[in-house]
């Protein structure tokens, strides 16, 4: 019996570096996710618009956007505005620039004669330009 010194191999040793290529894939999907919801996130009112053909967005100089969603309740440029707030608003608007256009963006529920009501505020303020927001028909949609 011989006593000797075994050989004895050295274990692995603790990785000291980081892999960064799951922290970068990571981030550019997390980028691409913020590319594509970023456009959807313009107005935070939800409504159900009206499809009507021919709608195109129109590029006009001076305009405030005037929100009534289903329930009633009136924004001015995503801002809940109280009836007499909005009529003051709409008429500094006015005075500012009296060529202004109102974008109307109506919930398709919303009764005919309270858009018609709205129409006469914004009259009443000095503001004849109305343009009425709707969404494109579902078939022209898918042909552009």
């Amino acid at each position: 019996m011989s006593f000797g010194r075994l050989e004895r191999q050295a274990g692995p040793q603790p990785m000291s570096e980081i892999n960064m290529t799951p922290l970068v894939d990571v981030m550019l999907v997390l980028v691409v996710i913020f590319i594509m919801t970023a456009p959807l996130l313009a107005s935070a009112i939800r409504l159900d618009l009206p499809r009507a053909e021919g709608t195109r967005p129109s590029e006009v100089a001076a305009s405030v956007l005037v929100v009534l969603d289903a329930s009633g309740q009136v924004f001015l440029n995503d801002r809940p505005m109280a009836p007499a707030a909005l009529r003051q608003s709409l008429a500094e608007v006015a005075a500012r620039s009296p060529g202004a256009e109102v974008q109307l963006r109506a919930d398709a529920s919303v009764p005919y004669g309270r858009v018609v009501e709205m129409m006469g505020v914004f009259q009443a303020a000095g503001l004849s330009r109305i343009g009425f927001v709707t969404e494109p028909p579902v078939a022209s949609r898918a042909t552009q």
